[in-house]
């Protein structure tokens, strides 16, 4: 049942109207469930918990078969709400590699892409939000 997308259904407890709004949300609320934790050396530089992904930023896989694995963001889906990295990939049965995807809370953010600027200036914005605060 897919209906027009409403932001009241993130204010239900029930999880299947949590799983309807993560499915119909449109690609620029997408983008927020892409959020991953930073390591605690990143957390203290920033004064934010997490963030949300980019291409080019470093992270580590923190379950399932890659755990302890580094590697660099290749390609960020916001349709399916998952990431792949570079160098981890798994054999097909035809001899192809393929490139294993992951979801973003099974990621930490250990570099950042600080390439574009905007997203600099974000992290500064919201790191002396935080900073007045405490």
């Amino acid at each position: 049942m897919k209906k027009k997308f409403s932001t009241s259904w993130n204010s239900s407890s029930q999880p299947r109207k949590q799983r309807k709004y993560i499915a119909n949300a449109p690609l620029h609320k997408r983008h927020k469930f892409l959020n991953a934790n930073l390591s605690k050396d990143l957390r203290k530089k920033y004064g934010k918990r997490s963030l949300p992904l980019r291409k080019g930023d470093e992270v580590l896989v923190m379950r399932g078969a890659f755990r302890k694995k580094k590697a660099k963001i290749t390609s960020v889906n916001l349709k399916n709400i998952m990431i792949t990295l570079e160098g981890i990939q798994r054999t097909k049965k035809d001899g192809s590699k393929v490139n294993i995807k992951f979801h973003p809370s099974s990621l930490q953010i250990h570099t950042l892409n600080l390439d574009d600027k905007e997203r600099l200036a974000i992290l500064q914005r919201k790191g002396e939000k935080k900073n007045v605060s405490n």
